[in-house]
This record gives structure tokens, C-alpha cells and sequence, in this order.
């Protein structure tokens, strides 16, 4: 199951820069002030200008091109990638104030700690270390929680669908929130923890059903139909807000 990005092709090993222009070419200060990371794709054949609700803004360049395409391609997208940035931005506001995190149905308050080096849950609080350790440590607490909840909700799916699998895996997919694998194997996006617990729920079933139906035939919409009746509110949800899912 995918999930959310933005991307746009511009007119033509990770670094960081900010968007400049050739010498004489003018620059607007939105340009300027765009920070992203350039990362060669082997097959790429244009530049790509790409916002990640993870990874920010980030550019995308063939093998050959010059880190000049880079900095074009950001200065001349930038009131479109300003538009998506701003989006992101109102999105988590709207899924939790400052200074809080979703957890399902959930908002949980961050508490930061001195010497703390791992998050911790205490009642409504998340207590977390100071300064640039705090992201690692929330997103770890997060993927620990993740485990114990799609855990017990694939276990209950696939005994109500009667379709077992395999094994489980928790993962930070950037293009996907859960997979189910040939074998079995299903894998789920430890974000899923910061949308509603319907969403959550919707995605689980989602991968179970394709336990039996491995494709998106009838036969799998009649199936999911049937053990999560209200999937269509919750997939709409997720299309709109899973670009906000971060930390």
C-alpha cells in the first residue's frame, strides 16, 4: 500500500545544499533559503524535484547530470515546493499542537529530560532525551509500540479471515505503509501509530485480505468489504493526511 509523497520532474551519495542559480540568472528569496539533498538514481534520465514528509526536499539527478541541474530545478520549482511545504506544515497542526504527538486516538505530550537516552511513556506523557537525541529516541519508542500494536491486530485478522502468515516486520518504508509478501510475510510503516486507530486498523486488514487475494480484483474488495466494512472513510483519511505522519 503506498504512501504519501510529492514529486515533480523539473524543466529538464547524499549531499546538502541550498537553491542557487547560474551567475546572472535571477533568484527569488524563497529559492534561496530552500535547503535539500541531491542523490544520484542510476536510472534517472531527468532531474526530479521530490518532497518527502521525512526527508524534506530533495532532488533527485541522473548519473551525468551537473550539481548545478540541482539548484535550477529547485529555484525554478520553488513556489511549488513552498506550496507542498507549507501543506506538510498545516497538516501536523492539525493533527497535534506544538509540543504534542498522535499515538491512534491518542495525543501524547513530549517531555524533555536531561540524561534521558531512551523515550518512555508515562500516562498522557512521552518522556524523551534533550536536543538533536530526541527524534531517534521517539522514533525507536514509536517502532517498539508499533510491534505490540499490528501485532495483536494481524494476529486477530488473519484467525477471523483464516488466512496465517509468516512473520511480521516493522519498518520506516519512505513509499509504503504495509506490504504483504508471497510467502506470507507481512510488513507494516511504524507511523501508522500516529493516524487514528480506524486507519490503523484499515491498513492491517488491507494486508491480511491480500493473504488470500493477491491482487486489487473484486474478489479482494468483497473480501475487505466484509471484515472492515468502513475502509473507505479511513483510505480516503490516510490519501489526505499521510504525508503528516512524521516526527
Amino acid at each position: 500500500m503506498p504512501s504519501s509523497r510529492s514529486e515533480r520532474s523539473a524543466p529538464r551519495s547524499p549531499e546538502r545544499a541550498h537553491a542557487t542559480q547560474p551567475p546572472g540568472s535571477p533568484q527569488t528569496p524563497a529559492a534561496a533559503e530552500i535547503a535539500y539533498r541531491v542523490r544520484r538514481v542510476a536510472r534517472a534520465r531527468r532531474v526530479k524535484v521530490r518532497v518527502d514528509p521525512q526527508h524534506g526536499v530533495e532532488v533527485l539527478l541522473p548519473p551525468r547530470a551537473p550539481l548545478r541541474a540541482a539548484a535550477a530545478a529547485v529555484a525554478e520549482l520553488a513556489p511549488w515546493i513552498e506550496r507542498q511545504l507549507a501543506e506538510l506544515a498545516c497538516a501536523r497542526e492539525r493533527l497535534a499542537a506544538p509540543g504534542t504527538l498522535p499515538y491512534l486516538d491518542e495525543r501524547l505530550t513530549l517531555v524533555e529530560q536531561a540524561g534521558r537516552r531512551r523515550a518512555h511513556r508515562r500516562g498522557e506523557r512521552l518522556l524523551v532525551p534533550t536536543g538533536e537525541q530526541a527524534p531517534a529516541a521517539i522514533e525507536r519508542w514509536y517502532r517498539r509500540a508499533a510491534r505490540a500494536e499490528i501485532a495483536a491486530r494481524a494476529d486477530a485478522a488473519s484467525a477471523a479471515a483464516g488466512t496465517p502468515y509468516t512473520s511480521l516486520t516493522i519498518r520506516s518504508q519512505r513509499t509504503r505503509w504495509g506490504s504483504c509478501a508471497s510467502g506470507g510475510a507481512l510488513s507494516f510503516n511504524w507511523r501508522l501509530l500516529l493516524a487514528p486507530e480506524r486507519v490503523l486498523d484499515y491498513v492491517v486488514w488491507h494486508e491480511v485480505c491480500h493473504l488470500r487475494c493477491a491482487d486489487h480484483s473484486p474478489a479482494f474488495w468483497a473480501l475487505l468489504d466484509e471484515h472492515c466494512p468502513q475502509w473507505r472513510p479511513a483510505a480516503r483519511w490516510l490519501r489526505e493526511n499521510g504525508a503528516a505522519l512524521v516526527v
